[in-house]
């Protein structure tokens, strides 16, 4: 049985010693500023991170891009050349059109690599929400699954995969066109602290709406102590895009405490996720019960 390579995008937010963990590789998206092109790397510093959220503080703005054609014959032909099936755990398309560029190319690859499968999917999630589904995709290949088993186990649980963010402002997310309906759910009220889902439809929706930042924080524990399943038996990643470290030192301590849970694992919210978010964001992603809530339905 041929081996079975785990390969997802940027909006993923692995950290480089997760990549090596898992064996996951990554097509990349690119940045741009200040009319200048970069593929947006998962592999920063801690001084890039903070430079790339201070230039937004500042009133720079990065858009981004999908993956380019190049990029994904690059890390595919990669490992089809060394025999694998590929599996690609992908953002999803209510935020990127990435993965449909992708399965154009798979099906031309698969004529040219006779034998060989390239399984493309939308994971209905973003960051480490479409991380975690790649960390347990790469869990299925280490086992000996193959690429269909391994995609249709990670379909079934593409929206178990959870997430609660809380953001300073919607701003930056409405004007990526990321958050669905979020004018009239929230109009102008002041001082609220939104707290962001992927949903069941794979949309950036605005799920509640919080006073203040403290509050906010406290509603991430309180979701992710709702919604979580089997803590016991997972890591819950705490993710933020340059918040001060006593912020998420705090709330590390709160996820301890209140939810019996293996681990809490600290990151960056990477380049293409943070151009949306913006400075300040901080989120928990887990496994838990399954998403059915659709943005503009509350």
């Amino acid at each position: 049985m041929r081996k079975v390579q785990i390969i997802t995008d940027t909006c993923c937010d692995l950290t480089p010693e997760l990549l090596e963990r898992y064996g996951i590789d990554y097509a990349r998206m690119n940045t741009v500023y200040e009319g200048k092109e970069s593929p947006a790397e998962l592999s920063w510093t801690a001084s890039e991170v903070h430079q790339f959220y201070e230039n937004i503080r500042n009133g720079g703005r990065y858009t981004t891009t999908q993956v380019p054609v190049e990029e994904y014959d690059r890390v595919f032909r990669k490992y089809l050349e060394q025999d694998c099936d590929i599996v690609y755990i992908a953002c999803s398309t209510k935020q990127s059109g990435s993965v449909n560029t992708a399965k154009v190319l798979a099906k031309k690859l698969e004529e040219e690599f006779k034998g060989a499968k390239i399984l493309c999917m939308d994971s209905n999630r973003s960051a480490f929400g479409e991380g975690i589904l790649a960390m347990e995709a790469a869990k299925l290949a280490s086992a000996g699954k193959d690429a269909e088993t391994v995609y249709s186990e990670i379909w079934k649980i593409r929206n178990t995969s959870l997430e609660f963010c809380a953001v300073h402002t919607l701003e930056y997310l409405r004007r990526a066109g990321r958050v669905k309906g979020s004018a009239a759910f929230f109009g102008n009220l002041f001082g609220v602290k939104p707290i962001i889902i992927a949903d069941a439809e794979g949309n950036q929706a605005a799920y509640k709406k919080v006073k203040g930042r403290e509050a906010s924080i406290t509603e991430l524990v309180n979701l992710l102590k709702e919604k979580i399943r089997k803590p016991e038996e997972q890591t819950v990643y705490l993710a933020h895009a340059d918040c001060k470290q006593e912020e998420v030192s705090a709330l590390k301590e709160r996820i301890q405490k209140e939810i019996p849970c293996k681990d809490v694992y600290i990151c960056s919210i990477g380049p293409i996720i943070g151009a949306t978010t913006g400075p300040d964001a901080i989120a928990v992603f887990a496994l838990g019960e399954e998403v059915t809530f659709v943005g503009g339905e509350k």
